[in-house]
């Protein structure tokens, strides 16, 4: 039981889209992740997903909208609503999920990584 430092644990990723492990309270995980560009179309249908911008600005893309989320925002996407997280300038996330959480919901694509195999940091 010691605080964890965020932005100290954001500093050990030099990657984008390659989420870490930071906690697993009760069946859920809390992810840090950086991302730039575009990710695909994606729906979890099992859980709902939460995005908490640390820093930078992320768009949330919807089959009929966007949303942008500012640093020190968070939005919860429901299960079963197909999104797509977008940043143009890179931007480091806490996302909040389930620990069976597959990052890419129900894509099998290139991106797609093994939930058991992520990296605890």
């Amino acid at each position: 039981m010691k605080p964890v430092n965020i932005c100290h644990k954001l500093d050990l990723i030099e990657d984008h889209w390659n989420p870490r492990v930071v906690a697993e309270p009760n069946g859920q995980q809390i992810r840090l992740v950086k991302i730039l560009g575009d990710f695909p179309f994606h729906v979890h249908e099992d859980g709902d997903e939460t995005f908490f911008v640390v820093k930078g600005v992320l768009r949330l893309d919807f089959e009929k909208h966007s949303e942008i989320v500012n640093e020190n925002e968070f939005l919860m996407v429901p299960a079963g609503v197909s999104h797509r997280p977008f940043a143009e300038e890179e931007v480091q996330l806490m996302v909040f999920v389930t620990d069976k959480n597959v990052n890419t919901g129900n894509l099998n694509v290139e991106r797609t990584l093994d939930t058991d195999k992520l990296e605890r940091i």
